[in-house]
């Protein structure tokens, strides 16, 4: 006899749902190291326009000049704003598909350990199947014997 389990395409689907919710775990995960990688840039550059802007200070200028390097720290300023609201938004992304992971994994948890007890019973049956036909064989070989 060959243990089947009824309920093996469910099983299927839970280990596959649970690859897809790591695939997409690792994904969030991939473009939350992008975001914060190109955050680090970001406060790179706004460190270098203000020593640049610092250089330029220190010699004579034109105001018009200063103003610019300022504008453009600004500009930076503003873009690394956007940018910690897209790594905010890369994070709360990771948090949401480790919390999806997290059920997936416990889902295809449940299905394998019912699939786990049910092939326990079955060879629980079978083993008690065998027992009874070997303990038949041995009464017919006892009463054959006994009668010789």
């Amino acid at each position: 006899m060959k243990f089947q389990y009824a309920f093996q395409q469910i099983v299927n689907l839970k280990n596959n749902e649970r690859s897809q919710a790591e695939w997409n775990l690792s994904t969030a995960i991939g473009n939350l190291n992008h975001e914060e990688s190109s955050l680090q840039e970001l406060i790179h550059l706004k460190n270098e326009a203000q020593e640049k802007m610092l250089e330029t200070s220190m010699r004579p200028v034109s105001m018009l000049e200063i103003r610019q390097l300022q504008s453009y720290v600004d500009h930076i300023e503003h873009l690394i704003a956007r940018k910690r609201h897209d790594v905010s938004k890369a994070q709360r992304h990771v948090n949401h598909n480790r919390d999806l992971l997290n059920d997936k994994m416990v889902d295809e948890k449940v299905w394998t350990k019912a699939r786990d007890k049910a092939l326990e019973q079955f060879t629980g049956f079978v083993l008690k199947k065998e027992q009874e036909a070997l303990d038949e064989i041995a009464s017919n070989r006892h009463i054959r014997l006994s009668y010789q």
